[in-house]
């Protein structure tokens, strides 16, 4: 009886799965790494910098140096598609720690405290975890060389 039920399960997961979902995956994918690595270079002073004066976070400070240097690491990386699970959970853990140390003590909600950008990015980075990097990811030539 639970050999059935998996089994179905798995048949209705497949059916819902068509070639351009991964194409769609992929394509977000990339879109959703480049903008994150905008964030991650405002903390160098890119981009109107952390102040909208072009500053940036002092080298080597706990967490915004590390934090921006992570976020760009990770978006490249994520970019790629290369070890884009273990970066995207990173980055989701990245965006949630900032949410609840940087947002969260400024309000409840994620519009009070003007965290909405990061909340989103965790779940977002979360689901590329879960559901794999998608089409154009330098990890699925990897797979398929083995």
């Amino acid at each position: 009886m639970t050999t059935t039920i998996a089994r179905d399960t798995q048949t209705r997961a497949a059916a819902k799965t068509t070639p351009v979902t991964g194409i769609v995956v992929g394509a977000s994918r990339v879109v959703i790494s480049f903008l994150f690595g905008f964030h991650g270079l405002q903390g160098f002073g890119f981009f109107g910098g952390i102040d909208g004066q072009g500053g940036g976070v002092p080298f080597g400070s706990f967490p915004g140096w590390w934090g921006s240097l992570l976020e760009l690491v990770g978006a490249v990386l994520l970019f790629a598609g290369l070890a884009s699970r273990p970066a995207a959970i990173l980055l989701s853990g990245v965006m949630a720690y900032a949410y609840f140390t940087v947002h969260a003590p400024m309000g409840l909600l994620p519009l009070q405290n003007m965290g909405e950008p990061a909340a989103v990015y965790a779940w977002v980075f979360l689901l590329f975890a879960a559901i794999g990097p998608g089409r154009f990811a330098v990890d699925n030539l990897i797979k398929r060389r083995r």
